[in-house]
């Protein structure tokens, strides 16, 4: 049996994160047929797709920051300001991003996470399901993620 010394480090470091992501890629790559002939597509790249509201002065009214990658929607983040909400605003911000992704990335679905005091029951009523819960995530939070064909 052959022993091995390892010297443990938990420093931040870029050039490292850099190289464990490559190489994590090299193997996803090499394990899944999928991803192989995702490679070297456009599909294979994360594009950002950004939709705001502003209001009649030009401030932030509402927006969503997304990304598409792989036939996919991701929204990471969906606010709409308090004075709007119950306006309809938020459904429309949503719907340009889905309709971006799909008419014109050609996404055919959609995902995003929520907290329970956020906004699960809003995504609902725009006709996502939920497929994720994780209680306690952080303590005393519920977070679910949610999906939606975009077909």
């Amino acid at each position: 049996m052959v022993s091995r010394m390892f010297r443990i480090e938990t420093e931040v470091d870029r050039e490292r994160r850099d190289l464990l992501r490559a190489r994590l890629l090299e193997t996803n790559t090499a394990a899944s047929p999928v991803l192989r002939a995702l490679r070297g597509t456009p599909r294979e790249r994360e594009v950002p797709l950004q939709v705001w509201a502003l209001d009649d002065s030009g401030d932030l009214a509402a927006g969503a920051v997304c990304h598409t990658w792989a036939d996919w929607l991701h929204v990471t983040y969906l606010w709409v300001d308090g004075r709007h909400r119950g306006s309809g605003l938020g459904s429309r911000v949503l719907a340009e991003a889905e309709r971006i992704a799909r008419d014109e990335r050609a996404c055919v679905a959609a995902r995003l996470e929520t907290w329970d005091f956020q906004a699960p029951e809003f995504y609902k009523k725009q006709g996502y399901e939920v497929v994720c819960v994780i209680p306690d995530y952080p303590p005393g939070i519920t977070e679910y993620t949610l999906i939606k064909n975009l077909r």
